[in-house]
């Protein structure tokens, strides 16, 4: 039997790689929150799907790689976890760049599916892939 958290979270990294807006749209929840940056979120999934569409027009590709990753479910179809994350980022416009980061997730059981509530990145590195930028402290 397949992990069903890990699943969905593997989904989600598929869908950003390959610009498959119709599967990575379906790991939302309808009334989901996805929050980028602590003074910047999105609520509903029409909202979400429209800003990832918009966001990726300015890459030619993006490798999103899963890493390691916990969960905990409760009885009433809810959860939460947290899973780091690398990406890969080649701009349209500028020189390849390089995310290390992990999201901070709340899951619902939708329709005997497993959707995200809510996904709120983290991020513990963006610039060139050489780490030659800061690395700012996330718990600061």
């Amino acid at each position: 039997m397949r992990d069903p958290i890990a699943d969905l979270v593997h989904r989600y990294a598929d869908a950003v790689v390959n610009l498959d807006e119709a599967q990575w749209s379906a790991t939302w929840a309808d009334d989901a929150v996805w929050q980028l940056n602590p003074r910047f979120e999105v609520a509903g999934r029409d909202a979400i799907v429209q800003l990832w569409r918009s966001s990726m027009e300015g890459f030619r590709a993006v490798v999103q790689v899963v890493m390691n990753g916990t969960y905990d479910l409760d009885d009433d179809g809810q959860g939460a976890g947290r899973w780091y994350i690398q990406e890969f980022l080649q701009p349209r416009d500028g020189a390849p760049m390089f995310m290390l980061g992990h999201y901070d997730d709340t899951y619902t059981l939708v329709d005997g599916q497993w959707r995200f509530a809510s996904r709120r990145l983290v991020m513990h590195y963006a610039g060139p892939p050489d780490l030659s930028a800061p690395m700012p402290n996330p718990r600061a």
